[in-house]
Parts: C-alpha cells; sequence; structure tokens
C-alpha cells in the first residue's frame, strides 16, 4: 500500500469556504494562540475586503503576536488613514512601534489612543 500522499498547495486549505467561514477560522486560530495560521487565513480576506476594519484588525493583531511587526505596523497605517479615530488600531500601531525600538513615533499615537479612550490625566 502507498502511503505517501500528494500535496497540493496547503494554501487551499486557508483559502477554503466563504469569506464568513474564513473569518470564523481566523478567529478560532486567533483564539487558539496560532497566529501565524490566523494571519494566512486573514491575508487573502483583507485583499478581497480591504473597506472592512475587523478582518484587517485582527492581521495585524495577528502579525504583531506573531512577531512580524513591520507587517503589523502596515495593516495598522492603512487602518488610521482610512479613520483616524480608530482608538484601538491606534494603540496597537503605538505597541507595535515600541516593540521596534521606535518610541518618538509611538508616542503621539499612544497619547491620541488614551485620548479617544477617555483617559485624560487628572489635574
Amino acid at each position: 500500500m502507498d502511503t505517501t500522499y500528494e500535496t497540493t498547495d496547503d494554501t487551499a486549505y486557508y483559502a477554503h469556504g466563504t469569506p464568513t467561514e474564513r473569518w470564523e477560522r481566523a478567529r478560532l486560530f486567533f483564539a487558539a494562540k496560532e497566529y501565524t495560521a490566523a494571519a494566512r487565513v486573514l491575508a487573502p480576506l483583507v485583499e478581497e475586503v480591504p473597506e472592512q476594519t475587523g478582518p484587517r484588525l485582527l492581521l495585524a493583531r495577528a502579525y504583531y503576536h506573531s512577531a512580524q511587526l513591520r507587517r503589523a505596523e502596515t495593516e495598522l497605517r492603512q487602518i488610521v488613514e482610512r479613520d483616524p479615530v480608530e482608538q484601538y488600531a491606534r494603540l496597537m500601531l503605538g505597541r507595535t512601534l515600541e516593540r521596534q525600538g521606535r518610541h518618538a513615533e509611538a508616542g503621539p499615537h499612544l497619547r491620541l489612543a488614551s485620548a479617544l479612550a477617555g483617559d485624560f490625566p487628572e489635574d
């Protein structure tokens, strides 16, 4: 009996299903802390629905948690360019820049995220 398997492009698994099914699969991978797998599902989904913030933000988070910081930064910058008051994207962008040692660039994003969350310093 031949036990060798002919492998097809393994990206077929990640791209299989409707956008809704892929979104749910990505969320399951993310919840299981399988960040690279989540990103593999989300990247093509984001290309299909670039106007939706949810998939792009989850993709950025998956990149962040899998230490793909430049990719996370790229996704987060696209979100804040389209929606400058997206508080969580600002916070994540600031943290992503901090993790890269770019503290001066991170500061304005972190301060804005804090203000958008209503965290004002007490006088």
